[in-house]
């Protein structure tokens, strides 16, 4: 004990791990965050082509009008056509990748890429909401919804790229 009280601060630095908490994000963890930043990114633009496609040539089942969420992405995976069959699966995998890649971030501790991967998350999540709502009502405010909130995640996958591009080093 020190005259103050506290821990004598060798004791506490002799711990095994106690600088950890500190340490910055190995060149490693860099490598597999800037991975899934670019992986997500290159998903959403795969994911932004299709939608393209399911909304200008494929025809929506008259029966998945007015479905549920749940309902929706059932139909559009079981009974939908090919394109929107692939562009549900595509953005059910997306959402896995954007939760996986905001855990990557946290685990790195970079604040800037924990804050744009989130966002990404939450614009991923939203597009997949307007995207069940589009199957449900074929509204044009759900279509355009779904595209801008991809745009909105793909702007902040390439930012991500950009702060972690200036890491490199570390």
């Amino acid at each position: 004990m020190t005259a103050s009280g506290g821990r004598p601060q060798a004791a506490a630095s002799a711990r095994p791990g106690a600088g950890a908490s500190t340490a910055g994000p190995t060149p490693r963890q860099l490598e597999r965050l800037r991975g899934a930043s670019m992986g997500a990114l290159v998903m959403l633009i795969i994911q932004f082509a299709i939608g393209m496609i399911v909304n200008l040539y494929a025809t929506i089942p008259a029966g998945d009008k007015g479905s549920s969420f749940g309902t929706a992405i059932g139909r559009a995976l079981a009974d939908g056509p090919a394109a929107l069959t692939v562009h549900a699966i595509l953005g059910l995998l997306l959402v896995v990748a954007t939760v996986t890649l905001v855990v990557r971030a946290i685990a790195c501790r970079l604040v800037p890429v924990i804050v744009t991967s989130s966002i990404g998350l939450l614009a991923v999540l939203g597009a997949a909401s307007s995207g069940a709502q589009f199957v449900g009502t074929q509204q044009n405010s759900a279509s355009i919804s779904m595209a801008m909130l991809t745009a909105v995640a793909m702007l902040c996958y390439a930012v991500s790229l950009y702060i972690l591009g200036t890491r490199r080093g570390e």
